[in-house]
């Protein structure tokens, strides 16, 4: 493996954080800082070197996710990929970030994420199939597409 993803948690939820946070370090990666709202988000995203952003849509202030995902683009703060119950309510280019996967997922399925994100950020494209439940963005399809499995 190459070097662990530095990852940054936008999630409000406590357990579910834990959760991800044991799932990321599991495999291999560690986690720089966690988020539950915005403006925490931002603070992140400008003190601290991340490689990948795990964000919710919906946090402690409202529906903000949208909005840290746009910052970190600005800022080339995080590559960001949206873990949400509600996929449907992003916008149509997801605000920057570089895909989505739909909540509920599985550890199997963060996993095989992670992996793809860490070729795609360490050595682009990744050479991994696109995981089942990942959805890219148009911008990063065109670019990261490969075969799903």
């Amino acid at each position: 493996m190459n070097e662990p993803l530095k990852v940054i948690i936008v999630e409000d939820e406590a357990l579910l954080a834990m959760e991800l946070e044991a799932v990321v370090e599991e495999a291999g990666h560690r986690v720089v800082g966690w988020a539950t709202n915005a403006r925490e988000a931002r603070e992140l995203a400008d003190t601290t070197p991340a490689d990948v952003a795990l964000v919710d849509i919906h946090l402690t202030d409202g529906p903000t996710g949208v909005s840290v995902a746009e910052y970190m683009k600005e800022r080339d703060a995080a590559l960001v990929v949206f873990l949400t119950a509600n996929p449907k309510r992003l916008p149509d280019k997801l605000a920057g970030a570089a895909g989505v996967i739909a909540k509920p997922y599985t550890v199997n399925g963060i996993n095989d994420a992670l992996k793809f994100l860490e070729e795609g950020v360490r050595r682009p494209p990744p050479v991994s199939g696109l995981p089942v439940g990942f959805t890219l963005a148009p911008d990063f399809a065109a670019a990261w597409a490969a075969p799903a499995r």
